[in-house]
């Protein structure tokens, strides 16, 4: 059955950085458009980056651009985000999606896994 598994999080101080890894399993992950995703304390989930089948075309939200770098491995089925100069409102859990056809947005929400957590604190 369709598998991802998020990795990586952690406490990190304002300014830091951090990776999140997302392993694929259970579908062909070099075929799916694929996002990630956050939910802070309270909050909604929250789409944070896109990234096209072979890795090259990418989107961010306006919040992350400039900061986060997501990246995919399809040799893999490994998807990553590099998060830099983190800040706190960055906190929260980090998920994995697959995405609807050839959409950088749209995610499946149902196709997420556990998470992983993310804390910026000093």
């Amino acid at each position: 059955q369709v598998q991802l598994v998020e990795s990586g999080g952690g406490l990190v101080q304002p300014g830091g950085s951090l990776r999140v890894s997302c392993a694929a399993s259970g579908f062909t992950f070099s075929d799916d458009y694929m996002s990630w995703v956050r939910q802070a304390p309270g909050k909604g989930l929250e789409w944070v980056a896109g990234i096209s089948t072979s890795g090259i075309g990418t989107r961010y939200a306006d919040s992350v651009k400039g900061r986060f770098t997501i990246s995919r491995d399809n040799a893999k089925s490994t998807l990553s985000l590099q998060m830099n100069n983190l800040k706190p409102e960055d906190t929260a859990r980090y998920y994995c999606a697959r995405n609807y056809g050839n959409n950088y947005t749209f995610y499946t929400a149902a196709s997420m896994g556990q998470g992983t957590q993310v804390t910026v604190s000093s």
